[in-house]
């Protein structure tokens, strides 16, 4: 793989003021910024600063506006400040902003949540995708009874310390942390495997099937890239599990209500157990939530005796924000014609680095894509952290600085997937391409 660029020269004029809010950052924040993806370490630079967003576009503190192609990471599937949930927004702050007691538009939202993905049949809301995974985790522990958590290498569920671990050189070795302030304790207990690699977990459930817990993935994974799962994978994750008495748990915390109403487990004809859901549930505020068949979910507390709580969570802004978002979502379903843009941003990306002479793999699932820069003369389908890990970064790195230089703002980190809104259009889809193919073409 190659190493990551020296850093750019970003000062520009056109940039100063971000240049300038960014030293002051530094001295207040740890590295400048509040998550460790907007510090641009795998870009290079410094990070651009922004005052607003509209529609499909960012705007920064210089007065530069930008074709946004991260969405906030995910949430903005109906674009930046969508009436619809402004407006929502605004009703429920003339009311309050936070009560630590029950309402009503908890229960719509959760009505609106069951109803939209099969498999879950209850539902609990936290304020982040981090705390829903850390729940599930619990939640599938206490109900089985077992200690083990299997994850995927290159599969990201937040924060929490016991998924913060990396895989050894044995396909099925014991996690450990890859963190500091993670204890080897905490990750005693979380086995890594490969994604897509269903021999890896047939060896893993044979030998120690009875002290699995859940397997936990993403089953369409965006913190790598995008990657696509497998049938067989899927069809060994789900058979096994039934077979040993563990828990399926997904993650779809960015694919959730995304790549259709019932998230990739819809799309896929996959059913777990459990679900995490983070970004469009919250329509843009912080919120999370996880759910999943009601037996398993009656063991939270005060249901059961799964202790899981939090002071904001259900709280009224997000909550409104979210239904608003899930309504647009139902009424107006927006995936076949998100598909039929990316599908053209797709086939755009790819002719323009054919053109250039550049190898690469691109992969999409709907309004999610990510192109991986590689060497050599053939491009090799990209499946799990293996292949993923072997990108060029640098010539990724050279990609994002000529498409920011062309007002196109994509993810500042090769591992991670763009997205897309129901505001960017056919134009918006032509003027990325034709930014591509002029960046391509003078690497």
């Amino acid at each position: 793989m190659t190493s990551h660029p020296a850093p750019h020269d970003r000062t520009a004029d056109r940039r100063h003021h971000s240049h300038e809010a960014f030293a002051r950052a530094r001295s207040l924040i740890p590295g400048g910024v509040n998550s460790p993806a907007r510090a641009f370490g795998g870009v290079g630079g410094e990070p651009i600063f922004f005052a607003s967003a509209q529609g499909q576009h960012l705007t920064d503190i210089d007065g530069t506006t930008y074709l946004d192609y991260i969405g906030s990471w995910g949430p903005m599937i109906l674009g930046h400040r969508h009436p619809r949930v402004v407006a929502a927004i605004e009703r429920a702050l003339a009311t309050g902003t936070s009560y630590g007691a029950p309402t009503e538009a908890e229960s719509r939202l959760a009505e609106l949540i069951v109803a939209a993905v099969p498999s879950i049949e209850k539902v609990r809301m936290v304020s982040s995708g981090t705390e829903a995974a850390m729940s599930a985790v619990r939640l599938a522990r206490g109900f089985t009874g077992r200690d083990v958590i299997v994850k995927f290498a290159g599969n990201y569920h937040g924060h929490v310390d016991s998924l913060l671990v990396s895989a050894g050189s044995a396909a099925a070795t014991l996690g450990v942390p890859n963190s500091p302030g993670v204890t080897p304790g905490t990750a005693r207990d979380t086995v890594v495997l490969e994604y897509n690699e269903p021999d890896q977990l047939e060896d893993l459930f044979r030998d120690r099937g009875h002290e699995i817990a859940a397997v936990l993935l993403e089953p369409v994974v965006g913190n790598m890239g995008l990657v696509v799962p497998r049938p067989e994978f899927l069809a060994a994750i789900r058979g096994l599990t039934r077979r040993h008495g563990a828990l399926v748990v997904c993650d779809e915390v960015m694919t959730g209500f995304r790549l259709a109403l019932g998230g990739a487990q819809e799309l896929l004809g996959f059913e777990p157990d459990l679900t995490t859901l983070g970004k469009i549930v919250g329509g843009g505020l912080p919120l999370g939530a996880y759910g999943g068949r009601a037996d398993v979910m009656d063991h939270v507390l005060p249901a059961g005796k799964v202790f899981q709580a939090g002071t904001l969570s259900g709280n009224p802004l997000a909550v409104a924000a979210g239904t608003a978002t899930l309504e647009e979502l139902r009424n107006h379903p927006p995936y076949a014609e998100l598909d039929r843009l990316g599908g053209r941003l797709e086939e755009g990306f790819r002719r323009a680095a054919a053109e250039a002479g550049i190898t690469a793999w691109t992969a999409r699932v709907g309004s999610m894509m990510t192109m991986f820069f590689q060497q050599g003369p053939e491009a090799v389908p990209v499946t799990g952290w293996a292949t993923a890990s072997r990108s060029d970064t640098a010539r990724y790195a050279a990609f994002f600085w000529g498409m920011i230089d062309r007002g196109i703002y994509l993810p500042c980190s090769q591992y991670e997937a763009l997205f897309f809104s129901t505001c960017h259009t056919d134009a918006d889809i032509d003027r990325t391409i034709a930014a591509a193919s002029e960046c391509l073409a003078g690497m």
